[in-house]
């Protein structure tokens, strides 16, 4: 086992190399001290096994040796050295794009190689992370001493900094931001009410209880949550289909927020839920987790690609991990060591081959007795089913073997070559004919059916000595029949093309039929068509053709003859039998299609029917049956996670580099117990372990990044600014001591929330008010110490949910289920998302039960910055623009909500505008308005009315404002 520099000892040992040169002048050259850190620092970001850069690599000794770089004992015939110092004056060429390496530096270099290119066994040099595990997020958890509260360490910082604390916030301006914060909506007027009026000194405490018992809490803390792990419900990248069937995802954070389930196992069920219990659907739907984000379906045809987008969506799922649990960019160990911080390639493709049995999809959930109860009821219908099809395949096989008597007989019917998709033509006596038709009878994708058929182009000639296309358009011919639609691009397949003298596109028939009506009544004789003229692979199953069909023409629309069909054609696939072997072996589906067409008596259809009837109510029966759900858990392939996994050179799965051990991440083994797994271990024991692993009680990581998630959501900012990252990158904690003891208390509740949100929200810190102090804001201008509370604007969910709060629209319980729409979902091969100009009664529900699709645009929405599901959200951005003065003034959904409003105002508080502006300003502010302000209310809905008063109302800047 080859040992490698040290991440500290690298980083630390830099500076050495000028002090060696000038101290140690005639002693011999330490490799691992004044060498090793050069080549660290300057030359293996580019010269690696495991990096594509640089062609050569620096990292071992055999490595330089087998690629003559270095000549022991001879640095003048040494071509690193040339590299380096450069030769007959000449600037050196490496460092490539850098500084070139110091005299002192070059020196030492020359007397290793002259000394010999000793180079300690075991030695590998690697490029030095700017952290090492030394880093302070990667240390064991530090206990808290003493009976100290989240008040004295705010008190301790602000104490060191000048400053204090503001004094507590009013009653009013309490409940509002406690509301907010715990339900993400307004408090009723009778919860403001009642509150003030309790004279219990625990009545504060009392309320937050009630807001955490409340079923809204879920729905509230579970957007945080879905921002975090990207819960998006399309699959993004350039096709953008919905997915249907993620929703129960949605519903079991929710769910498991309500009943502040231990966060640990929330972790768990998110790794590995599917597998930890057998009979757990409820559970298993936790791994939705993992195959929640974007993923690219297109199904490309080259290998290289598909190799590339399928390492591109596990990817997607090892950022997602590391982001989420440990605060960690795992994702930039893709393509070579971490630059920041002590994460390798190995500590990658461990997780990669972690999750590599994973895929997206669906599958159906319930438990062991359910699906054997249903199974149960299904087996006597199954049995029938069998039955009727074991009688019409009887039926069917008798009827072929009929026909395989005399099949010669029958081939002599057919002296025309088979139908081709590059073009095939009908000759037929001339006749005058305003209309001409095409009925396919079968596909020959599918010869159950004839609608769905394509035509590139149909052709219909005239007689005489002159022929010419009369069913072009530019020669007068309208073509008509049903055709595939898609709203966003509106004849896109439409039976026009089959008449515009170009190849290409297609006709997609919606039926059976395509009908040309020809400008006058003209004799014709001939028709062509195809589906895939010049075409280089008319096989191609990407459309469809005719296998069987026939040309109707008529002179007034309605009454219609036949001039030619296939039936004198060979049969697709036609090949002759040989004198006694079985016609199902020789057969293609098209000729035993045309066998059985031909073959087939009055008396077998009638039988036909018969047994067709039976075997529909059969299929009608099983319908009914209740079913699995299908959930979107991701399906696993155990093959997948067999192996073996290497490193890829650069990211590129073309370029496999050295074995992956199945292991826990390196940083953190002298923290948590680590982890390694054979080769052979099951996916399910991977992901488990991984799952187990992350929830470590010793894992500080994770209980620090879960306890700044909280504290962020509670003060707008967490004590670490950059929530998924705890590394070099990331930003560094304003209170070390307080995020040790947040992460001790969450251990000490269990891994449970509410216990936090309560110890939180009790504490000075957040009770205080959140008034401007001049003098407090030139120290700390962001407030990061919390001499005040941070006032925030709502986020875009609270606009739209208080909104349709405070107009009486929005539903007292919701259930989930599947989500609403603001948007037109228009689907062809791409999806096209149209916001809706208008949002119906449907549309009023909470707004995380929105159906977001990725890179849609839902006005209000993404005008108040709900950022795009494709990528995780651990913050929201807040901005200022024109464009949501404008919406929220004049979308339908603002208007629509301002006359809800406007009755309900009336409706509660009768006739008197006094009392009518009373109640709306408890409805919208939590507070009842001043004389100056019902003065002027009076005066704007005596010129203009309520309606407009309520919709100037929802404009304000205070009803989405919390202090």
């Amino acid at each position: 086992m080859r040992a490698r520099i040290g991440w500290v000892r690298i980083a630390s040992l830099g500076f050495l190399v000028s002090v060696c040169s000038l101290g140690r002048g005639s002693e011999p050259i330490d490799f691992e001290e004044m060498i090793a850190p050069i080549l660290s620092e300057h030359c293996v970001r580019c010269h690696s096994p495991n990096n594509s850069k640089g062609d050569v690599s620096l990292a071992t000794l055999q490595d330089v040796l087998d690629q003559g770089f270095v000549e022991p004992g001879d640095s003048g015939a040494s071509h690193l050295v040339d590299l380096i110092a450069g030769v007959d004056g000449d600037p050196p060429e490496m460092p490539q794009g850098a500084e070139p390496l110091s005299e002192d530096q070059v020196q030492l270099i020359r007397r290793w190689v002259d000394e010999g290119a000793r180079w300690p066994e075991g030695i590998i040099v690697r490029e030095a992370a700017k952290a090492d595990e030394t880093w302070w997020s990667l240390q064991p958890i530090a206990e808290t001493v003493g009976e100290a509260t989240i008040d004295d360490f705010i008190g301790a910082r602000l104490s060191e900094n000048g400053l204090e604390r503001n004094p507590p916030a009013d009653r009013v301006t309490l409940i509002r931001r406690a509301t907010y914060d715990l339900t993400g909506l307004p408090p009723s007027p009778a919860a403001v009410a009642a509150f003030l009026e309790d004279p219990d000194p625990k009545a504060y405490e009392r309320l937050v209880d009630r807001l955490l018992a409340s079923p809204r809490y879920g729905e509230r803390w579970g957007r945080h949550w879905l921002d975090v792990v990207r819960f998006g419900e399309s699959n993004g990248f350039e096709r953008n289909v919905l997915i249907d069937n993620l929703w129960p995802f949605r519903d079991y954070v929710i769910r498991s927020l309500n009943e502040d389930k231990p966060f640990d196992q929330f972790i768990r069920e998110h790794l590995a839920g599917d597998v930890l219990e057998n009979d757990e659907p409820d559970m298993a739907i936790g791994s939705a987790f993992l195959v929640a984000g974007p993923y690219d379906n297109v199904g490309n045809q080259d290998a290289v690609q598909r190799a590339q987008i399928r390492a591109n969506t596990l990817d997607e799922m090892i950022s997602a991990t590391g982001q989420a649990f440990l605060g960690m960019t795992i994702g930039c160990a893709r393509c070579h060591d971490h630059k920041f911080d002590p994460i390798s390639q190995q500590d990658y493709y461990s997780l990669y081959a972690t999750f590599a049995a994973v895929r997206h999809g669906a599958v159906p959930l319930a438990t062991t007795e359910a699906r054997k109860r249903r199974a149960e009821q299904l087996k006597p219908l199954q049995a029938r089913q069998a039955e009727i099809e074991k009688s019409k395949a009887e039926l069917q096989h008798k009827i072929l073997d009929r026909a395989k008597a005399h099949i010669s007989e029958l081939a002599l019917q057919w002296p025309r070559e088979p139908i081709r998709r590059t073009g095939t033509e009908d000759r037929f006596d001339p006749v005058v004919a305003s209309y001409v038709r095409l009925v396919c009878e079968a596909r020959d994708t599918d010869l159950n059916r004839a609608a769905g058929f394509t035509i590139d182009e149909f052709e219909i000639w005239s007689s005489g000595e002159n022929p010419r296309n009369v069913a072009l358009a530019k020669n007068g011919g309208v073509a008509s029949g049903p055709s595939r639609k898609i709203d966003d691009f509106p004849g896109a397949y439409g039976p026009h093309i089959a008449i515009d003298g170009k190849t290409g596109e297609r006709f997609l028939s919606a039926d059976n039929h395509l009908t040309v009506q020809l400008a006058e009544p003209t004799e014709i004789n001939r028709v062509v068509f195809s589906s895939a003229r010049g075409e280089a692979k008319p096989e191609q199953r990407k459309f469809a053709f005719i296998a069987e069909y026939r040309i109707e023409v008529s002179n007034d629309g309605e009454t219609w003859r036949t001039v030619a069909d296939g039936g004198d054609r060979k049969p697709i696939g036609w090949d002759p039998p040989s004198t006694g072997t079985s016609t199902e072996k020789t057969t293609s589906p098209a000729v035993r299609h045309r066998l059985l067409k031909v073959e087939t008596t009055d008396e077998d259809r009638a039988i036909e029917k018969q047994l067709g009837k039976q075997l529909a109510e059969i299929k009608k029966q099983m319908r009914e049956l209740p079913d699995a759900p299908s959930v979107w858990i991701g399906t696993r392939v155990e093959a997948e996670a067999k192996g073996p996994f290497h490193l890829f050179l650069g990211g590129s799965p073309q370029k496999p580099g050295e074995p992956v051990e199945i292991k826990s991440l390196s940083s953190l083994s002298s923290v948590i117990p680590p982890y390694q797994l054979e080769l052979i271990s099951s996916e399910a024991r991977r992901r488990q372990t991984l799952a187990d692993w992350i929830t470590h009680p010793k894992n500080a990581r994770t209980l620090r990044v879960l306890a700044n998630r909280i504290w962020h959501y509670h003060f707008g900012t967490g004590i670490v600014d950059t929530p998924s990252d705890f590394g070099y990158m990331g930003g560094r904690p304003t209170h070390p001591a307080l995020l040790e003891f947040l992460a001790v208390k969450l251990r000490d509740f269990g891994w449970r929330i509410k216990p936090m949100h309560r110890m939180i929200m009790l504490s000075e810190t957040y009770r205080q008010s959140s008034s401007y102090d001049e003098e407090a804001a030139r120290v700390d201008g962001e407030a990061r110490l919390l001499w005040r509370f941070p006032p925030r604007r709502l986020s875009a969910e609270e606009i739209r949910d208080s909104i349709l709060e405070i107009a009486g629209k929005l539903p007292v319980n919701d259930n989930g289920g599947p989500g609403f729409r603001l948007y037109h979902y228009l689907q062809d091969n791409v999806s096209t998302y149209v916001p809706r100009d208008e949002h119906g009664a449907e549309t009023y529900r909470r707004a995380i039960y929105h159906q977001n699709a990725r890179a849609s645009v839902i006005d209000l929405m993404t005008d108040f910055d709900q950022p795009d599901c494709a990528f995780t959200a651990p913050k929201r951005a807040q901005t200022t623009t024109p464009l949501q003065a404008l919406t929220m003034l004049n979308h339908r959904f603002t208007l629509d909500m301002a006359a809800c409003l406007a009755e309900r105002v009336k409706r509660e508080s009768g006739q008197s505008v006094a009392a009518q502006l009373q109640h709306l300003f408890r409805l919208g502010y939590s507070r009842t308005p001043s004389d100056e302000e019902i003065q002027i209310g009076e005066a704007f809905i005596k010129e203009h009315d309520l309606t407009a008063f309520c919709r100037a109302f929802l404009n304000t800047a205070e009803l989405i404002y919390v202090e």
